[in-house]
């Protein structure tokens, strides 16, 4: 009997140890599991910002516009972009943006901020506009020997501009304003080289606004012979412009690039002949001034459309013959070849250059709601930071962009998500004639968004 009793509680106490060892395993893996959703974003107690399918779509499920915009700039399909931050909304949806992003977004009149992770690693993307009524940094009425007119909002009917008056203020980096003599003074002897599309040129021309106070500079000079800029025949304007300051000996240039690949005459006797689009190769002026350079950005993205290849008669070329990859012919794929080739290449070059710092600028994004370039999309919205006025990511909204120079020497210009809660600042419908017809939702009003990326920029150097 005495046996039998003994011989129970020890089953007794090996089922309690077990049961206790059983708890301990599952509160091991509840914490496990805790932990990872944390990571993962699910559980930050924030407001997460959800994708607007007006203006974001991934590129396999993008539109493809098949005919030419009568404007300067195409407005392509929907962004290259995968579907991530967008719209503020409260509730979270079941399908986890990419790279698990956390995010947050701040109403400029809610006192109840909700504040991100106290990481205190810098990163320029992460942080939020604030008021600021010093801005402009200069004025669009007296910018007019470098601001292209059509982006001078000031010289059009528009008559709000509190889009000018907020400045970028990261959450965990110094940002010291912007002040052109000693900006100027850093960048002595060197040069300064944009090479992309349009908005490349609108970050070009912001910069020399900048550095200028937007007057004219006696000591100014034109160097595009240099680098052959020059107006060919027929041609609207050159291939690009350079500028440099003969006090500093600093010279700031623009390059016409808007695949970032490099473009050959296929028989170039004949103004109308079609074009080798060299997926693989970068264009050609960079092989031959990247000597010249201190500070290269980059940027491409918005021309990576059936239209634009078919109206510039541009043919994909892959090892110096057509391409007859199926799956790389596909736009976007072609697209992301091609950042990844000029990557790879400039971040070869950089020993052989040890002054050089390389940027490609994240994609810049458009703001057409109800409707496309082409269908009666509209950006007229002149409420600022009407979606929010912070951001907090863990990851960049342009992951084509981020995935391309992960683990390379070159920096990533991370504008996007910034740009994304500024859809006041566009063009919109505003021009110098007062004249109807498609809204300009992709560039930006100047003074405006672009001036924030260069402050990101020189901060940066």
């Amino acid at each position: 009997m005495l046996h039998n009793i003994n011989k129970g509680m020890r089953l007794g106490s090996i089922n309690g140890l077990r049961f206790k060892q059983l708890k301990l395993v599952i509160l091991a893996f509840l914490m496990l599991f805790l932990l990872w959703k944390w990571e993962k974003g699910t559980y930050y107690d924030s407001e997460i910002l959800q994708p607007d399918p007006l203006v974001l779509t991934h590129p396999a499920n993008s539109k493809i516009i098949e005919r030419h915009t009568p404007s300067e700039e195409d407005f392509p399909s929907p962004d290259p972009l995968p579907q991530s931050v967008v719209k503020v909304e409260k509730q979270v949806t079941a399908a986890p943006p990419p790279l698990s992003m956390t995010g947050y977004s701040v109403d400029v009149a809610d006192e109840n901020e909700v504040l991100p992770p106290q990481n205190k690693e810098c990163n320029y993307r992460n942080g939020k506009w604030v008021s600021d009524n010093h801005r402009p940094l200069y004025s669009g009425f007296g910018c007019k020997k470098w601001l292209s007119e059509s982006w001078s909002c000031r010289l059009t009917q528009r008559t709000d501009f509190a889009y000018e008056k907020f400045r970028w203020q990261p959450e965990a980096c110094q940002m010291p304003e912007f002040e052109a003599s000693r900006f100027l003074r850093r960048m002595q002897d060197k040069t300064i080289a944009y090479v992309g599309d349009s908005l490349g040129r609108q970050m070009f021309q912001s910069m020399m606004c900048m550095v200028t106070g937007g007057k004219n500079m006696p000591d100014v000079q034109d160097v595009g012979a240099e680098y052959g800029f020059v107006l060919a025949p027929g041609a609207k304007r050159p291939d690009g412009w350079a500028y440099r300051f003969l006090s500093t000996n600093t010279t700031i240039l623009y390059y016409w690039s808007s695949t970032l690949c490099d473009l050959e005459p296929l028989n170039p006797s004949d103004r109308a002949t079609s074009y080798a689009m060299h997926l693989d190769r970068p264009p050609s002026f960079l092989k031959n001034n990247l000597y010249r350079f201190h500070v290269l950005v980059l940027n491409t993205g918005h021309h990576w459309n059936r239209g634009k290849l078919k109206t510039n008669k541009w043919e994909m070329y892959l090892g110096g013959a057509p391409n007859n990859n199926r799956n790389i012919a596909v736009i976007w794929k072609a697209k992301n070849f091609t950042i990844h080739s000029v990557v790879k290449w400039l971040d070869a070059q950089l020993p052989h250059h040890p002054q050089l710092k390389v940027f490609y600028r994240s994609i810049s994004p458009r703001h057409f709601f109800n409707g496309d370039w082409n269908t009666g999309g509209r950006c007229d919205n002149t409420n600022p930071l009407a979606k929010g006025s912070g951001i907090h990511l863990n990851h960049s909204e342009d992951t084509d962009a981020e995935g391309a120079v992960s683990g390379t020497r070159i920096k990533l210009l991370d504008v996007t998500a910034l740009s994304r809660l500024r859809d006041e600042g566009h063009i919109s419908r505003y021009s110098i004639k007062a004249t109807q017809g498609v809204q300009d939702c992709l560039h930006w009003c100047l003074p405006g968004v672009p001036d924030t990326w260069n402050e990101i920029l020189a901060a940066q150097l």
